[in-house]
């Protein structure tokens, strides 16, 4: 009786300890499956802007990330890859609110993004901000689908007047009435053009490779001025630019837009 009492206990510390190591192996494994999040961040509401404008700095070599005068909008544009015209349902008092956000990585984190390729490391700085949003402002949102005006970014009959791209890289400068890039695809001009134009574009030339840019234009808030005199003969509209320069068009259509539906959202958290 004695030794079968012995044996069952045995048989339980053997059980219980599985189970143990199961947890664990488990807790683990989450962890290690969970997306990258900041070493350390602050989060304030800007109360007092010097210049009033937005400025959000983030290099591509890093994953630090830092904000001055910057409205939610802009943040999820920034986490979550779409303009602020396809973001929908931030409500107030965040809406209209100005974020200051200094947010860093510990070094090991840049050694490892340093060695993925420019798309890959977009992403895991997405993910960063996407967690920051979700811990501090205890952000809950989704994507769908919705049907929405768009244009699109076809070639005119005389043909594109598109310059091939003299080197690999890629390079976006954007100012004021002026776009100018290098290595860009019809793609990606679409995307810029987006963002310009604050509606979706979407790429219908069908002309495969990559090309050197440089489109200026007037924007709907009038012409360049230099020492408060506007210039001399400005550039045409934006849709007349992009037809003359570019040899594209736009057309304006009505297309599925993926967006994104802010479902929670709240002031931050203090530090």
């Amino acid at each position: 009786m004695l030794i079968e009492r012995r044996l069952w206990r045995r048989l339980l510390s053997t059980v219980a300890l599985g189970i143990a190591i199961g947890v664990i192996a488990s807790v683990a494994k989450a962890q290690s499956s969970a997306g990258p999040t900041f070493d350390v961040a602050s989060v304030k509401q800007n109360k007092a802007s010097v210049d009033g404008r937005s400025h959000i700095y983030s290099s591509s070599t890093s994953g630090n990330f830092r904000t001055a005068n910057v409205p939610m909008k802009a943040l999820l544009q920034q986490a979550y890859g779409l303009p602020e015209s396809q973001i929908f349902g931030v409500p107030e008092p965040v809406s209209s609110a100005m974020f200051d956000i200094v947010a860093k990585v510990d070094s090991t984190f840049d050694v490892q993004l340093n060695l993925l390729d420019e798309e890959a490391r977009k992403a895991q700085k997405r993910l960063l901000l996407q967690a920051l949003l979700a811990d501090r402002f205890h952000l809950k949102c989704h994507k769908e689908t919705r049907e929405l005006p768009i244009y699109a970014l076809v070639v005119t009959k005389g043909g594109v007047k598109l310059v091939a791209a003299q080197s690999n890289g890629l390079l976006i400068n954007g100012s004021y009435g002026k776009l100018t890039a290098q290595g860009l695809t019809t793609d990606g001009l679409a995307r810029e053009l987006a963002r310009v134009l604050g509606r979706p574009v979407e790429d219908k030339t069908g002309v495969p490779g990559r090309f050197d840019v440089t489109l200026q234009w007037t924007p709907d808030e009038g012409p360049a001025r230099l020492n408060g005199v506007s210039i001399a003969d400005p550039p045409p509209s934006i849709f007349t630019a992009i037809q003359e320069q570019l040899g594209l068009k736009l057309e304006p259509r009505k297309g599925p837009v993926e967006v994104l539906v802010v479902d929670h959202v709240e002031m931050p958290t203090e530090n």
